[in-house]
């Protein structure tokens, strides 16, 4: 009976509304404890047996950083309920600098690791991203510190493949003019807005990693004809799964043909990972050399896109639609002028946020805590350094 209860009581303490509501305790409270049961992921004492027998060994602690994205870190804490020996963390980032000093392993999320934060990480062995975006972290640094940095590759979790999907329902919401759709509902109007179709459209796919891959796939039986650039396309004498990729592509390019392509095409989206290279890169020559009332679509990462650049365009007319996943800031203000009109949708960062993709990744968290804990390989995940 103890038993039971106990459990129903890790289940409440875990629950997202208690970890929101922590956030605004300080960090003496009962709740952060190491040997807290509440605030994280515990079972067992610090010096838990990692099978009932043999040597004990001391706790391998995990962090995330803040309470956003939450089902990252419950589905983790999920995950790692029958291992007593790996704690679970979840701090506000405002407390991270406080409290990185205690942890092995650091989920990243949307915390700014710069070299400063990285000096007091003296326990850590591994950073990585719950997902595939790095640019929040000095990877020279953690280098310098001896602490390896990982992302997990979206085409092995399903993450890419729900990145993709949310690329469409993007494309499909300005096509079908959502916004407008809404407002004919409010005043009881039917058979309008008259929208369009995907069918027949051109689609320049900017930078075809896992996520652009993904959606060439899902945009074939669309009938749409599909541009695309990479730094670099596979040769014509590599293997036959390359061959297959690039079957997927009407047209190939490099960056030197974006201006040319974005010409061409109906929709564009974004899909190049952010860094010094790609920062900016939709910016005004290139919003100015797409086609008059064309769509833009980013699913990457709020800074790939100029922000005054795409709003100008969009208040011309130049621009037909904005559909975005991510923003320039997050979380972005719901009262931004650029959001007021018509022709904008916006999601919460949620093109990744899957039952099928998070469960996957928290799997592949939790076995990285695992694998560290036992000093054995880590598996599925991608270094940086």
């Amino acid at each position: 009976m103890l038993g039971a209860a106990a459990s129903n009581f890790k289940r409440a303490v875990t629950s997202p509304a208690l970890l929101r509501l922590t956030a605004s305790l300080p960090l003496s409270s009962p709740l952060f404890l190491p040997k807290s049961a509440g605030y994280s992921k515990m079972a067992g004492e610090a010096q838990a047996l990692d099978n009932g027998s043999g040597p004990s060994k001391p706790l391998t602690r995990v962090l995330f950083c803040g309470f956003q994205f939450p089902a990252s870190h419950n589905y983790t804490i999920e995950y790692l309920q029958k291992f007593p020996f790996i704690q679970v963390d979840v701090v506000p980032l405002e407390k991270v600098p406080e409290v990185i000093h205690q942890y092995h392993l650091c989920v990243v999320k949307m915390c700014r690791f710069d070299s400063a934060l990285i000096a007091k990480a003296s326990e850590m062995k591994l950073l990585m991203q719950f997902g595939v975006g790095l640019e929040g972290v000095d990877i020279d640094a953690a280098t310098e510190n001896k602490i390896k940095v990982a992302r997990i590759p979206g085409s092995t979790t399903g993450n890419s493949a729900s990145c993709a999907e949310m690329s469409i329902y993007l494309m499909l919401g300005l096509l079908r003019r959502q916004k407008e759709m809404e407002i004919a509902l409010k005043q009881r109007a039917l058979g309008e807005p008259a929208g369009e179709t995907l069918f027949g459209k051109t689609v320049f796919i900017l930078g075809f990693g896992a996520i652009g891959i993904d959606l060439a796939k899902r945009l074939r039986p669309f009938g749409v004809k599909i541009l695309a650039t990479k730094r670099k396309w596979p040769s014509d004498d590599s293997c036959s799964s390359n061959d297959e990729i690039g079957g997927l592509v009407d047209k190939k390019g490099t960056p030197e043909n974006m201006y040319e392509f974005a010409g061409e095409a109906d929709i564009v989206v974004a899909c190049l990972s952010l860094n010094k290279e790609t920062a900016g890169v939709v910016d005004a020559k290139f919003v100015s050399s797409m086609k008059k009332g064309s769509l833009l679509v980013n699913i990457a990462r709020g800074g790939i896109l100029d922000y005054n650049a795409v709003y100008q365009h969009l208040e011309t007319g130049h621009l037909g639609g904005l559909g975005i996943d991510v923003a320039w800031f997050e979380p972005f203000d719901p009262d931004d002028p650029i959001l007021k009109l018509p022709n904008v949708l916006i999601t919460p960062h949620v093109g990744g946020v899957t039952e099928c993709s998070y469960r996957a990744m928290a799997k592949v968290v939790g076995d990285c805590a695992l694998q560290l804990h036992q000093g054995k390989p880590y598996t599925v995940i991608e270094f940086v350094n």
